[in-house]
This record gives structure tokens, C-alpha cells and sequence, in this order.
């Protein structure tokens, strides 16, 4: 099971990077596409021979707990503009940043296996407003929660409110990514596995550590917040944090595709390049982003109806760099 540690620790993981990186001659480049490339040495993702996610793929979102219905629209609109078609929302936006960063695992895996592609769409919503398992959730209890949706072709995404607290929550993780073997009646078959992602609301638990940067960070520098571009600084944190694990499920479903380090504790396509968000980002600087002039909202993608979002740098394989939209 993949995690996305705090922000607390992938500061300190991303300080180190940017001590090799100031010891380079170019600390980063400009890509033909106009995003911003932060180059990380030693940073050389592997591909493990693994399957990637393929196929036309059902994002399902389970609501555990209480969620209002402009917070719910916030992640379902993410989850849509991930492929809304280029001429139907401003640049950047959420689909480009997707398809330029992940498409590249994809052409990398398929020059080695037969040709691969993945579409993602907005599948079934579940609403649990009863707490079903109560508010204090085991890491058992949150695939228990997984298994509730369809299973063939689907990821599906557990989100807690924020009075639900999770095994580990704050304390080593923002969110988890894995997989488990599917139950009958469910799409799937007994001999197959499902890929599934949890990621928590840290508003009133740890938004320090998992909302930054629309919160002051427990540690290390500290520089003013952003503004949030939904106003709502647990649900953008959640945004950020989906989006990662999004990428590291797609690039790494079943622990045998792309990562680097132990099997246990990998670096993916997202959590190699924690706390970057544009250009020039340092710790506690998210980096060079667009402002919304009406809201003073930071973001660099934009979505479905008008939304704005930010959303993290992801690891380039082809040039073991850190590619950010801006």
C-alpha cells in the first residue's frame, strides 16, 4: 500500500532534493509545452513490468461521513475535467496536466509491452452520511468501505469527512492508494484485484500537514498560506492529495509498475516531487502559480464550470525531473 505522507515529511524529503538541486548548473528547464521542469538528480523512476491501469476506467467516490453538496461537487468536477476535451476549459487545465505528465508512463510501459491507454470518467457516487463503521476507522475498514463500489474496470475512492479520524491519519498519512482482491458481485471475479484510494479531510485534524499549502505548516518555513481556489481549504487539500494518489494508482495499481525505493514505502509519480506546485518552488514556497484577480485564489489548472485547482508536480521518467504545469 502506497501512502502520501504529511507535509511535514515531504519537506524535509523535498530540502534534500533542493540541495542537490542548487549544487546543479541548471536548477530547472522549460519544456516545447511551456510547463516548468524541476530538475531532481538521482530521482530515476524504474518500471517494474507490472500492468498500469488501462482501459476505460470508473472513478467510483464513496462519502463516508457528512459532506455538503458544493464540497462533493468540488472532487466530482475534478474527477470529470481530468478528460474534458482541450477546447472546452482555459489553460492550462486539469486534463492537460494529466495527460501530458501521466501519458508519458503510459508510452514508456507500452515500448515494452503492447500499446496502453487510459480514459477516466466519473462513475457511481455513494453517500454513507450514518458513519456506518463509526468515526474512527481502521485501514481494514477503509478497503471494507473500497469494496463497496464496482470493481471491474474502477478505482475506487473512499473520502472521510472531517470528523472521522483513520489509522495513521496525520500522524504518517494524507491518503493511501492499494489494492484487493475483488468479492463476487461486485464486477469483479475471485482471481482479480481492484485498485482503491482513501484520502481523509484534514481541515480540523491537520491541515498543516495535509491541506498545505492553504494552511500554515507545523514546520519548516513559514511562509503565508494561499487562498483556496473552492474556498474550502480541506476539500482543496483533499484535491491535491486525490490528484497524487490518482497518478501513483494509475502508474503503479498493484506494486509492480512504475517506482522507486522499496515495494513498501515507494516513491511515485507524485510523492517523488512533494511540494512543488509551479516554478521555482522551495520549501515552504509552492512555487511561480496563476491568482484568480476576483477571489485571490492560487491555482494552475483549470476544470469543468469555471473551477480552478491546483494541482502537484509529477516525476517525468523520461527526464527524472519534476514537471510542474507553470
Amino acid at each position: 500500500m502506497a501512502s502520501l505522507h504529511p507535509q511535514c515529511i515531504q519537506l524535509f524529503f523535498f530540502l534534500s532534493l533542493l540541495v542537490l538541486q542548487l549544487s546543479s548548473a541548471a536548477a530547472r528547464e522549460l519544456t516545447d509545452g511551456g510547463s516548468s521542469t524541476l530538475n531532481s538528480p538521482a530521482m530515476t523512476v524504474q518500471y517494474h513490468n507490472g500492468p498500469l491501469l488501462s482501459g476505460k476506467v470508473s472513478v467510483n467516490l464513496i462519502w463516508y461521513g457528512r459532506f455538503k453538496p458544493a464540497q462533493r461537487a468540488i472532487l466530482s468536477d475534478f474527477i470529470t475535467s481530468l478528460s474534458s476535451s482541450t477546447g472546452s476549459v482555459g489553460q492550462p487545465s486539469v486534463a492537460s496536466w494529466w495527460s501530458s505528465n501521466i501519458g508519458k508512463y503510459y508510452r514508456l510501459a507500452g515500448s515494452r509491452r503492447k500499446p496502453l491507454s487510459l480514459s477516466l470518467a466519473l462513475g457511481t457516487q455513494i453517500l454513507d452520511e450514518s458513519y456506518s463503521l463509526g468515526k474512527s476507522l481502521t485501514k481494514k475498514q477503509i478497503v471494507a468501505l473500497a469494496a463497496k463500489g464496482e470493481q471491474n474496470y474502477a478505482v475506487n475512492v473512499v473520502l472521510t469527512a472531517a470528523d472521522v479520524a483513520v489509522e495513521g491519519f496525520c500522524m504518517s498519512t494524507c491518503g493511501t492508494h492499494g489494492s484487493s482482491r475483488s468479492a463476487a458481485g461486485h464486477g469483479g471475479s475471485s482471481s482479480s484485484r481492484f485498485a482503491y484510494i482513501w484520502v481523509g479531510n484534514s481541515e480540523t485534524q491537520c491541515p498543516g500537514q495535509c491541506a498545505w499549502p492553504f494552511h500554515q505548516p507545523i514546520y519548516g518555513p513559514q511562509s503565508p498560506p494561499l487562498v483556496a481556489p473552492s474556498n474550502d481549504v480541506g476539500l482543496d487539500g483533499m484535491v491535491i492529495n486525490l490528484a497524487g494518489l490518482l497518478a501513483g494508482t494509475a502508474t503503479n495499481p498493484f506494486g509492480n509498475g512504475f517506482f522507486q525505493g522499496p515495494k513498501e514505502a515507494p516513491l511515485e509519480a507524485a510523492s517523488a516531487c512533494s511540494g512543488m506546485y509551479g516554478s521555482g518552488a522551495y520549501p515552504g514556497y509552492a512555487g511561480e502559480v496563476l491568482v484568480d484577480p476576483a477571489s485571490g485564489a492560487s491555482y494552475n489548472a483549470h476544470g469543468v464550470d469555471g473551477r480552478e485547482y491546483l494541482l502537484p508536480a509529477i516525476l517525468d521518467p523520461s527526464t527524472s525531473s519534476c514537471s510542474t504545469l507553470l
